[in-house]
């Protein structure tokens, strides 16, 4: 529809219309659904006998870095840690940073991907092409370890909500995907749009695990 229509449906002026559109967010905020948007991380428990509550650091970052991005596209972001317990994604439109080992919900949305899978093979965990059989490890796990981890990104579509599924190979491989996704929304968005897809994500990070670089190690493979 042309400005002129639009505002006459309205019953505004289409001045008043150029105002909203010149300041509206960008196209790409549809990839995170309608929100408000829940962002899940995974509450882990220590090893001492208080049996204490923590969330990883790498964890906090990818929650912060998703918040900040969401407040960007004007959504309001909801805070739910995932108990190890929680085997459903939340109500809503929802970013579920969690591997499958964290909670049963992790490995319940890897289950709706028919294409990538996170598994653990002889005593390591790989993001593995269900098609190919070809198998990504993080740089982290090998001799000499590298500063640098992969991640799985995914996106469903489930009961008419928008679930971002994230799982690092570690907890910085998921900061990883929130850095890319950070800085490559627009080109990412235009490429897939409104669809059900997965892919992989390499990083690498400083000593204090702050995220440096991010790029795509297997492009969206759309359901």
């Amino acid at each position: 529809m042309s400005y002129t229509e639009i505002a006459a449906a309205f019953g505004v002026s289409k001045g008043r219309i150029s105002q909203i559109r010149s300041s509206a967010p960008p196209a790409e905020r549809a990839f995170f659904g309608i929100g408000p948007v829940t962002v899940g991380v995974p509450l882990r428990f220590g090893t001492d006998d208080r049996m204490r509550t923590y969330i990883d650091a790498a964890d906090a970052l990818a929650q912060k870095e998703t918040e900040r991005q969401l407040a960007a596209l004007s959504l309001a972001a909801l805070d739910n840690p995932i108990r190890p317990e929680r085997a459903e994604p939340f109500d809503g439109d929802a970013v579920v940073i969690c591997g499958p080992k964290s909670a049963p919900v992790g490995a319940a949305l890897l289950a709706r991907d028919e294409h990538l899978d996170v598994r653990k093979v002889d005593g390591r965990w790989w993001i593995i092409n269900q098609q190919t059989g070809e198998k990504f490890g993080s740089p982290r796990g090998d001799t000499p370890p590298v500063n640098a981890d992969i991640g799985y990104l995914a996106r469903h579509l489930i009961d008419g909500r928008v679930v971002v599924h994230v799982a690092g190979i570690t907890a910085v491989g998921s900061s990883g995907v929130l850095h890319y996704l950070t800085r490559n929304l627009s080109d990412l968005w235009a490429a897939v749009g409104d669809v059900e897809f997965s892919m992989v994500i390499r990083c690498e990070y400083s000593d204090d695990i702050t995220i440096t670089t991010s790029s795509a190690l297997v492009d969206p493979i759309m359901w």
